[in-house]
């Protein structure tokens, strides 16, 4: 299982961001997709993710903001508008699955993206 992510990068105040990321499985079921963040001495916290039915779930601080679509089955992108400094983190893909040869429930990892955002 891989995680590809990508788009990170250093904006203003204000600008957005888009944030993909694919997952390389085959006969699995992605049961959620999403972002996690995480800054210096802090915990990883949950930015978005959808799950398999679609169903979506946001950080109440990015509520209004940011915003998680699916592009294909395997495929989402996370729109980051209106960025803030407080956004500034690295940010992590992440997914669960079900079927063969994968842990269910179990959250797998993309390599961390920088996004900084200057005030």
């Amino acid at each position: 299982v891989q995680l590809q992510a990508s788009g990170g990068g250093s904006v203003q105040a204000g600008e957005s961001l888009r944030l993909p990321c694919e997952a390389s499985v085959r006969d699995v079921i992605i049961e959620r997709m999403g972002w996690y963040r995480q800054t210096p001495g802090k915990e990883r916290e949950l930015v978005a993710e959808v799950t398999s039915a679609g169903s979506t779930n946001y950080a109440d601080s990015v509520k209004g903001r940011f915003t998680i679509s699916k592009d294909t089955a395997k495929r989402v992108h996370l729109q980051m508008n209106s960025l803030e400094p407080k956004d500034t983190a690295v940010y992590y893909c992440h997914a669960t699955f079900s079927g063969w040869g994968v842990r269910p429930g179990v959250l797998y990892w993309g390599e961390g993206t920088l996004v900084t955002v200057s005030s």
